[in-house]
C-alpha cells in the first residue's frame, strides 16, 4: 500500500512525514523545501504476528509494509504547471490513497502560502486543482467515447451518459470522490477512471499541542475540515504532528506512558495506519512457521486462490486447498499440533473467501 502525503506548503506535511517513517525528509520554513518525493516504508502494527514470534521463535519476523510518499506542497495553479505542479500531480498519481494535512492552528512564526490560517480554503485550493487535472483527462475520454457513441457503437451509451453527468458535476467544483454512482455498473466504470480527485482521503487535520491535548472540538478549522471529509464520505484524523515528532524517538515504554498522559491508546502513525486499511478496504492473513512468520495485505473479499497469488503466483496457478486455523483458536490451544487434534484446522477451497487473521497454509501443484 502506497499512501501519498499532501497539502499546501507549510502545513506540517513533512514534520508528520519525519514523524512517521524517520526518514529524515528536510523541514524548513519556506514552501517548497521538498523537492523530490522522499519515501518511506514503515512495519504495519500487527499484535497477532508478535504472537506468533512468541511462539514459533521463527528465523524471520516479516510484518506487512506501508509506503509513505512526502509530495512537495502543491498551490494554487498546480494544475497548470505553477510550483513545479505538474511533477507534484504526477507523483500522486501513483499513490493508492492520500493523507491530505491540513493546518488547524494559527502560529505568527510559520508562514502560511495564503497569509493566514483557514482549512476550508486550503482544502478548496488542493481540490480545485487536482479536479482541473481530472477535467483534462475526462474531455479526453469523454471525446473517444463520444466518437465510438455517435459512431453507432450503442455499447457505449452508458458510459457516455455517466462522463457527462460526472463532468458536470465536477465543474461545479466538487471531487470525484463525492460523486455517486448510480449502480454496480457505474461504481466499476467509475473505479476505471485514473482521476485524482476520486482517490480514497483522510484529511489529517494538524493541530496544536494545546488544542490536541485539552480539546479540539471547538476549533473552528477542525470542524470545517470535519464538515468537508462528512460531504465526501470521506476519513478525517485530528494529529498533532509536533506531538509525533515527540514521540518518534521514545523507546516503547517512554512512548506509551506520552501516550496514556493524552489520553490516547495509539500513535497518530497506528490510526493513520488502520483508517487507511479501513478506508481500501484491506486486511492481513498470516503464514507461521521456524523459518518466517509474515504478514500479508489483501483487499477484503478475496477468495483463497488469489490470497495465495499474493505470496506467488504458481501458488494460485496451482492452488488444491487452504488448510486455515482461526487465530484465536491458535492462541488458545497453544500450538499448531494442538489445533490439529482438536480438530480446528479447516480444509477450504477455491470458493473460501479469507477472512481477517486467517493462519494459513496453502497447498499447490504446479
Amino acid at each position: 500500500m502506497k499512501l501519498g502525503i499532501i497539502g499546501l506548503p507549510n502545513v506540517g506535511k513533512s514534520t508528520l512525514f519525519n514523524a512517521i517513517t524517520n526518514a529524515g525528509a528536510q523541514v524548513a520554513n519556506y514552501p517548497f523545501c521538498t523537492i523530490e518525493p522522499n519515501v518511506g516504508v514503515v512495519a504495519v502494527p500487527e499484535p497477532r504476528l508478535d504472537k506468533l514470534a512468541e511462539m514459533y521463535e521463527p528465523e524471520k519476523y516479516t510484518p506487512a509494509t506501508v509506503e509513505f510518499v512526502d509530495i512537495a506542497g502543491l498551490v494554487k495553479g498546480a494544475s497548470k504547471g505553477e510550483g513545479l505542479g505538474n511533477k507534484f500531480l504526477a507523483n500522486i498519481r501513483e499513490v493508492d490513497a492520500l493523507i491530505h494535512v491540513v493546518r488547524c492552528f494559527e502560529d505568527p512564526n510559520v508562514i502560511h502560502v495564503d497569509g493566514s490560517v483557514c482549512a476550508s480554503r486550503d482544502i478548496e485550493v488542493i481540490n480545485l486543482e487536482l479536479v482541473f487535472s481530472d477535467l483534462e483527462v475526462l474531455d479526453r475520454r469523454i471525446a473517444k467515447v463520444e466518437k465510438e457513441f455517435k459512431g453507432g457503437n450503442r455499447q457505449y451509451a452508458d458510459e457516455y451518459a455517466l462522463l457527462k453527468r460526472l463532468r458536470d458535476f465536477m465543474e461545479e467544483g466538487n471531487s470525484a470522490r463525492a460523486f455517486k454512482a448510480g449502480d454496480e455498473k457505474e461504481e466499476e466504470l467509475l473505479a476505471s477512471l485514473p482521476l485524482l480527485s476520486g482517490k480514497p482521503i483522510i484529511y489529517a487535520a494538524n493541530l496544536s499541542e494545546e488544542d490536541f491535548s485539552e480539546g479540539y472540538e471547538n476549533n473552528k478549522n477542525y470542524q470545517a475540515v470535519k464538515t468537508i471529509a462528512e460531504t465526501e464520505h470521506s476519513a478525517v484524523m485530528p494529529v498533532c504532528a509536533k506531538f509525533e515528532e515527540e514521540i518518534s524517538g521514545m523507546d516503547p515504554a517512554d512512548k506509551k506512558e506520552f501516550l496514556e498522559e493524552l489520553g490516547l491508546e495509539e500513535s497518530g502513525l497506528d490510526r493513520m495506519i488502520k483508517e487507511s486499511y479501513s478506508l481500501l478496504g484491506l486486511m492481513s492473513f498470516l503464514t507461521a512457521g521456524k523459518k518466517e512468520v509474515r504478514a500479508w495485505t489483501i483487499k477484503k473479499g478475496t477468495k483463497a486462490p488469489q490470497a495465495a497469488g499474493v505470496i506467488h503466483t504458481d501458488f494460485e496457478r496451482g492452488f488444491i486447498r487452504a488448510e486455515i486455523v482461526k487465530y484465536d483458536d491458535l492462541m488458545r490451544v497453544g500450538s499448531m499440533n494442538a489445533a490439529k487434534e482438536e480438530g480446528l484446522i479447516r480444509s477450504e477451497g477455491k470458493e473460501y473467501i479469507m477472512q481477517d487473521g486467517d493462519i494459513v497454509v496453502f497447498r499447490f501443484n504446479v
